[in-house]
């Protein structure tokens, strides 16, 4: 047999699994829909079966470039994290979500317990960017607290309290301190040495907050969080290239919040965690400008391949 004829003894090809795999994933297309487009458009029915294996078959050869994924943001100097709730067909869970500047790698856990992110991070040293959620405070390594996440709580607060002077005072120094910083991140980007200069003032604020005895039991609340987040609010001054919010994470659990609409409750926790190797791969060529379709279709894998695809 020549030495390019196909080893496997498949049915159908890495094409067309990889071209009902990309509908239903990145254009959140049910299986069945795929395979009614199938039938229209080609005339062709591909059995119900076959076309919930081709998931697996495509996870299957793209588990190596997951890993890969991992393993580039654990060497990066920069990773967003953050978490949210998915029903199973027979449980619930949670799926986390790793993103960096050009990568993401989503994975699922039974729980929402944080115990497991000192090993599973492992030698990262970079900053960790996340919400408030106290789990991401037993990393060792620099941190950035989201800052659009206190702005829309210290918000909502003063919403619900308008006449709430010592929030009021509160939130205003705040606003003040936030609106200068931004300006220079306008101005300049995320460079240290612009940012740097606003170090007194945010220590500052944060002086001045460890000082107050408020009388307000809504603005007492929102001291204490201050206090104890205390100087991961202002990490990225001191460094070049760290946002100061969490969009990247955000967005990218956005994506999978939208399929879930018509999926939740559909997964097994094996459907899922092949989903979730699919959803990474493709996410990371969004994230580097490459079109998804042409690069599963391509059956490159490794992390190398989809930096440098130019399908």
């Amino acid at each position: 047999m020549p030495s390019d004829w196909p080893k496997g003894r498949a049915k159908y090809g890495h094409g067309l699994a990889a071209w009902c795999v990309y509908h239903n994933v990145a254009r959140k297309q049910p299986m069945l829909q795929v395979s009614a487009a199938l039938n229209d458009v080609f005339d062709f029915l591909v059995p119900r079966d076959h076309l919930y294996r081709f998931k697996t078959r495509i996870a299957d050869h793209y588990v190596d470039t997951y890993r890969e994924i991992l393993n580039g943001l654990i060497h990066g100097p920069i990773v967003h994290m953050d978490e949210t709730t998915v029903k199973l067909h027979n449980d619930k869970g949670y799926v986390w979500v790793v993103a960096g500047l050009n990568s993401v790698y989503y994975f699922y856990k039974e729980s929402r317990r944080g115990t497991f992110l000192k090993e599973f991070l492992g030698e990262f040293s970079g900053v960790l960017v996340s919400d408030f959620y106290t789990a991401y405070d037993s990393m060792d390594c620099p941190q950035q607290k989201c800052l659009i996440h206190l702005m829309r709580d210290l918000n909502e607060d003063l919403r619900k309290n308008p006449f709430d002077e010592e929030l009021r005072e509160l939130v205003h120094k705040f606003a003040v301190l936030l609106r200068a910083i931004v300006a220079s991140v306008d101005k300049y980007g995320l460079k240290r040495r612009h940012l740097h200069k606003h170090g007194k003032q945010s220590i500052r604020f944060l002086n001045w907050v460890s000082s107050q005895e408020f009388r307000s039991e809504i603005a007492r609340k929102l001291c204490d969080r201050i206090r104890k987040a205390g100087g991961k609010l202002f990490t990225f001054l001191e460094y070049d290239g760290v946002p100061w919010n969490n969009n990247n994470a955000e967005h990218a659990m956005h994506w999978f919040a939208r399929y879930r609409r018509f999926s939740d409750g559909l997964f097994t926790e094996r459907s899922l965690r092949e989903f979730l190797v699919i959803l990474s791969v493709l996410q990371t060529c969004e994230y580097n400008n490459v079109n998804g379709l042409r690069f599963l279709l391509s059956g490159e894998t490794g992390l190398e391949g989809i930096t440098g695809f130019k399908g």
